[in-house]
């Protein structure tokens, strides 16, 4: 009986971190370039008692790496990644690498995120271009021209299948194995005034918060009524003897 009891406690909390997750993929629904977070869980076994027990874990959060939609927006200095690689930013800690090609032309020429970080090329160094100098064109190769002119050239990344990533901001991430930049653009490359929209679903992820909710509640009542009968068990055992 506590078996059920602890059995339904660890799937409560393995599903309140589920509806966590899946609440935030909701509330960016909208945001460029984000990627879903998704849970991964295991079964861990116990064998304390006479029996095993399979208990849930509360289970590990998994960026997902599904890319959203891609939209046409006529603006020369949106970028959007075709293929599997990443763009690359100078953030406060390393290099954060992202989706997100919203970017934008600094007073001093920096070439920015839409949150203000420098874009950096293949070697990391940061790109400058002139804010008066005329129309940009952006290359599949990143490679910038302004005024007829070569000024610079987008690094785009690719980081390992079996990397782990932690999230950086909504859209960015930082892996835990080195990212290489591409060189081959025949399957990866960027396409110019195109922005890659969120890779959350709404409806779908409407209706796993739904599953997990009634799920929740589900284990609620298991828990509640093995509470209850194992309540009355100790007062029958208390009982005196007739």
């Amino acid at each position: 009986m506590q078996s059920a009891l602890y059995v339904g406690l660890s799937a409560q909390v393995a599903l309140e971190k589920r509806l966590q997750t899946i609440a935030n993929n909701v509330a960016n629904v909208n945001t460029a370039a984000f990627r879903t977070d998704v849970v991964k869980f295991e079964t861990v076994l116990s064998r304390a008692g006479v029996n095993p027990v399979a208990f849930s874990s509360p289970g590990d959060n998994i960026i997902s790496r599904e890319a959203g939609t891609v939209t046409q927006t006529g603006n020369p200095l949106d970028v959007a990644v075709a293929g599997q690689g990443w763009l690359a930013f100078a953030g406060p800690n390393g290099t954060v690498y992202t989706r997100d090609g919203r970017l934008q032309i600094a007073p001093n020429g920096d070439l920015q995120t839409v949150t203000g970080f420098p874009v950096v090329d293949s070697g990391g160094a940061q790109i400058t271009l002139d804010p008066n100098g005329g129309p940009i064109s952006i290359a599949r190769n990143g490679a910038i021209t302004q005024d007829r002119a070569e000024v610079g050239t987008i690094g785009l990344f690719t980081i390992p299948a079996d990397a782990n990533l932690e999230r950086y901001g909504n859209s960015g991430v930082v892996p835990d194995r080195a990212a290489t930049a591409v060189t081959d653009f025949t399957r990866d490359g960027f396409r110019q005034s195109y922005v890659e929209g969120s890779g959350a679903n709404p409806m779908l992820e409407l209706t796993r918060l739904i599953s997990a909710s009634r799920a929740f509640d589900g284990t609620n009542s298991m828990v509640e009524g093995t509470e209850s009968s194992l309540q009355d068990a100790i007062r029958t055992l208390g009982e005196p003897a007739k």
